[in-house]
């Protein structure tokens, strides 16, 4: 996985920023170099089609917990939306 899609986890989807409605991380995200950005949607991409990419890889990344694959999919799909696609507003995790 690369190091600026877990980064990218880490600092703006963690525990703590993850239910912010505010829609500050698209911008922000898109504040970053092309390469950054691009890594990103690169990582988003590939988690999304790696199976292995579940429930326990995104909790050590972001310490939020899904209780199952199809609905960490959903949000990982919808998060994308948001962040490359236009769609208006950021998921919110379950909690």
């Amino acid at each position: 996985m690369d190091d600026h899609f877990e980064g990218f986890f880490k600092t703006y989807l963690d525990l703590e920023q993850a239910y912010d409605t505010s829609g500050y991380v698209r911008p922000t995200l898109m504040g970053f170099s092309e390469s950054y950005v691009r890594a990103v949607r690169d990582g988003f991409t590939k988690a999304l089609a790696d199976d292995s990419f579940g429930v326990a890889e995104y909790e050590r990344l972001t310490d939020i917990e899904f209780a199952d694959k199809a609905t960490l999919r959903l949000y990982l799909e919808n998060l994308y939306a948001y962040l490359f696609e236009g769609s208006e507003g950021p998921p919110i995790p379950p909690e």
